[in-house]
């Protein structure tokens, strides 16, 4: 199958075309660097540095016969949706219709949208937060994300184009960028390698549902074969605080230096977690790497990194 990742040299999209170029797929990654990194491109791939918003990208689709779309390319710092909203809208709405224009005029099957599913529900009342949870997103990056996922359903109703649209919880990994405010795991191991003392924001009682990125390729997968359209949580359905999670990391890494803590964000959610029974029973996905593994592992991978 042709398959092309949108931001598939970033942390998720590049694990996602490795693991369709080790199906036997034929995968073609659109990628403009601005955090993506050239490092995460599968040799196996046929790389295209473009722009979501560029124009280009509707014959590179028609001319690559590209039957899905993974939808992965966006603008993902929350704060700096804040501080930008126009820009966050130009990436995360306009690229996205561009996205689906050229996949209406090229016949694509399917587009397969990673969404959030911390960003979206705003404020939980309901924890887990099921998929009919109330949408109340209180950032212009999940406002941005539910636009577009609305403008799926614009594009199912009208054209018949069929969607997948998966709302990530906290990912975390191999891979995932370290700089910036998005990766609390990759920014606290980075600076715990550097032998320096991450800042906890806030007393740490702040909970998120941290979930490996292995599980999250598992489901993008599992969404490959889904009929018809749909939308689904992947996440852990577990909370971790940051305090808890700065524990299990010191433990692993066996750091000595003792946490200090500053003033809390503003605007930053108290507890988000996501229910993930829809997608177990519908497509048969289950987690499998606990957060224990999952944060071994990406230990790991930054310390072969460093050296």
């Amino acid at each position: 199958m042709n398959i092309l990742v949108t931001g598939g040299a970033g942390f998720i999209g590049s694990h996602i075309a490795e693991r369709f170029i080790q199906d036997g797929h034929r995968v073609v990654v659109f990628d403009n660097f601005l955090t993506g990194k050239k490092e995460n491109i599968h040799p196996d791939a046929i790389f295209y540095e473009i722009d979501i918003r560029d124009e280009k990208i509707k014959d590179i689709i028609r001319n690559e016969k590209i039957e899905v779309i993974y939808h992965q390319a966006a603008q993902i710092d929350l704060r700096k949706s804040v501080a930008s909203p126009i820009f966050d809208a130009e990436v995360n709405i306009l690229g996205s219709i561009n996205i689906c224009e050229a996949a209406k005029d090229a016949e694509v099957k399917k587009i397969i949208f990673s969404s959030t599913g911390g960003a979206i529900y705003g404020e939980q009342t309901v924890f887990p937060a099921p998929e009919t949870h109330q949408l109340n997103p209180l950032s212009p990056y999940g406002i941005a994300k539910l636009s577009f996922e609305k403008y799926l359903f614009y594009y199912k109703h009208v054209y018949g184009l069929d969607y997948v649209i998966l709302r990530y919880a906290n990912i975390y990994g191999p891979r995932q960028e370290s700089h910036g405010e998005a990766g609390v795991v990759a920014i606290f191991i980075d600076k715990i390698l550097s032998d320096i003392v991450p800042v906890i924001n806030g007393d740490g009682t702040q909970t998120r549902d941290f979930t490996f990125v292995g599980d999250v390729v598992n489901a993008n997968s599992a969404a490959l074969s889904f009929e018809g359209s749909d939308i689904f949580n992947v996440g852990t359905g577990k909370e971790t605080d940051i305090n808890a999670l700065w524990n299990m990391l010191k433990e692993e890494t066996e750091f000595k230096g003792v946490i200090t803590h500053g003033p809390a964000k503003d605007g930053e959610q108290k507890r988000s977690v996501i229910d993930s029974a829809k997608i177990t029973k519908t497509l048969g996905w289950k987690q499998k790497y606990d957060i224990e593994t999952g944060l071994k592992e990406t230990v790991q991978w930054f310390k072969n990194r460093a050296k």
